[in-house]
């Protein structure tokens, strides 16, 4: 297939995850917005009220890129393990593999469309905090590439998911018992300088925290881990994810009846 048929096609999937996206708004984009608003109120307000600052700013200014970052990758995670296995559900997988367009067109334009749910949920969440606080972007390109690759290294996640899950219960399972924990357990709330060990060295194993903390230095300019340890570790995982997620297509692993 060439390039120009490619373009096509990495255009029509794309443009159809945006409709998808688009069309259940009420369901893709306020929710998050409104969950995240309470977390605001409840953490921010009331409960940042009592604790004071954090790394010389109010608590609220410190969780907010914790919270945006959450946002994103929890949406961008439950856009494409959903919308995938939905077409796996409906067979519309089995003919795109069969078509000419390769492997990583499919790819890409599913994580391109999660990337994008995950990136208006995103700009929704840090829209809703500027009623709270006031915010002011450090570093821009840090801010920028720390948003696109933690949104994909769990769009890939979600693709993975998708892959393997047999029922809709599936595609539930992993942000339930793996995600949520990892998510809540990433700095978002909290410095891990306030963390005895051994729980400092575990926290240090969680991807979570690198893309948290790369957003956060780029908007506040502090973070608990080193920022080119945070990048490479996002990069290994981008593309580790994207290896597996191209293999499995090949083989049409829980794909091809």
């Amino acid at each position: 297939m060439n390039a120009s048929a490619n373009f096509v096609a990495l255009g029509t999937i794309v443009r159809r995850e945006i409709v998808r996206i688009m069309r259940i708004w009420t369901q893709t984009l306020i929710p998050p917005a409104i969950t995240m608003t309470l977390y605001f109120v409840i953490f921010g307000k009331l409960v940042g009220s009592r604790i004071g600052q954090m790394h010389g700013f109010t608590y609220m200014q410190y969780i907010v890129p914790g919270l945006v970052m959450m946002s994103i990758i929890t949406n961008c995670y439950g856009n494409i393990s959903s919308s995938f296995f939905g077409a796996k559900f409906s067979r519309a997988v089995e003919e795109m593999l069969v078509s000419p367009m390769s492997n990583w067109v499919i790819l890409l334009g599913y994580v391109t469309g999660a990337v994008t749910r995950g990136l208006i949920v995103g700009a929704l969440v840090l829209l809703i905090a500027l009623f709270f606080t006031d915010l002011h972007v450090t570093h821009i390109f840090v801010t920028f590439f720390a948003v696109l690759l933690g949104a994909t290294v769990f769009s890939l996640a979600g693709f993975v998911n998708a892959v393997f899950a047999k029922k809709f219960d599936d595609i539930a399972l992993v942000p339930t018992f793996v995600l949520t924990p990892l998510t809540y357990l990433g700095g978002v709330f909290y410095s891990i300088d306030l963390l005895g060990e051994p729980w400092h060295t575990m926290s240090l194993v969680n991807p979570i925290l690198y893309m948290v903390n790369a957003f956060r230095f780029g908007v506040l300019g502090v973070s608990d881990v080193n920022i080119v340890t945070a990048f490479a570790v996002m990069l290994v995982f981008v593309i580790g994810l994207s290896a597996v997620a191209l293999y499995l297509l090949k083989r049409g692993v829980g794909m091809r009846s």
